[in-house]
């Protein structure tokens, strides 16, 4: 049976780092599907040369994949291991997966940001966005939704119109919105290629 015939859920991949893009290649064309996020910063440089999309969550991709047979996964180039907690191998939510690919096809402006794990949500109301929820933040010549993957601890950031924002959680407006950054919690671990047999 085709491995895309099956509607895996999606892993998080640890890859050696520059190696994002390749190792996704070689996933693919082994059968597998793969998402790699890659910034989009618009516009060009003084020089009139665009800025090379870089990976949003740098080290990893992520991949549909059966959990119970991890070993094709690990043993391709560039991939070190799956995250997960303790030796379980830990699915990223699929709503979390979705809205990243959404905000991609946006055509907006993405980058990475800081992870932000909590603050006062705001949902998008109005533009490309629409339907979106997230942490809206405030910058010096703007807003932005920021977007996270918890298992991965990592966020991006996607620039917005502050005339999409819909009302905020418990009645504050997104100029209100207050962010607390938390920290990494100490039992999230990776399963991958040490728990494989025969390898060093």
């Amino acid at each position: 049976m085709n491995i895309r015939t099956h509607q895996w859920p999606w892993f998080a991949i640890l890859v050696r780092a520059g190696e994002e893009k390749s190792a996704a290649l070689h996933l693919e064309n082994g059968g597998y599907e793969c998402f790699l996020p890659l910034s989009n910063c618009a516009g060009r440089y003084a020089d009139g040369i665009e800025p090379t999309p870089i990976p949003l969550f740098a080290g990893y991709l992520f991949c549909r994949m059966n959990p119970r047979n991890r070993i094709p996964v690990l043993r391709t180039p560039g991939v070190i291991q799956i995250v997960g907690v303790g030796r379980k191998s830990i699915p990223v939510e699929e709503g979390e997966i979705s809205a990243i690919q959404r905000a991609g096809r946006s055509g907006l402006a993405t980058m990475p940001w800081p992870y932000l794990r909590a603050g006062i949500g705001a949902r998008m109301e109005d533009g490309p966005l629409q339907g979106l929820t997230g942490i809206v933040v405030r910058i010096k010549f703007g807003m932005k939704l920021v977007l996270s993957v918890s298992i991965l601890q990592r966020s991006m950031a996607i620039e917005i119109d502050r005339s999409w924002i819909g009302p905020a959680r418990h009645g504050q407006s997104a100029a209100q919105i207050t962010i607390v950054r938390q920290p990494t919690p100490a039992n999230l671990e990776f399963t991958g290629l040490e728990s494989m047999p025969g390898r060093q």
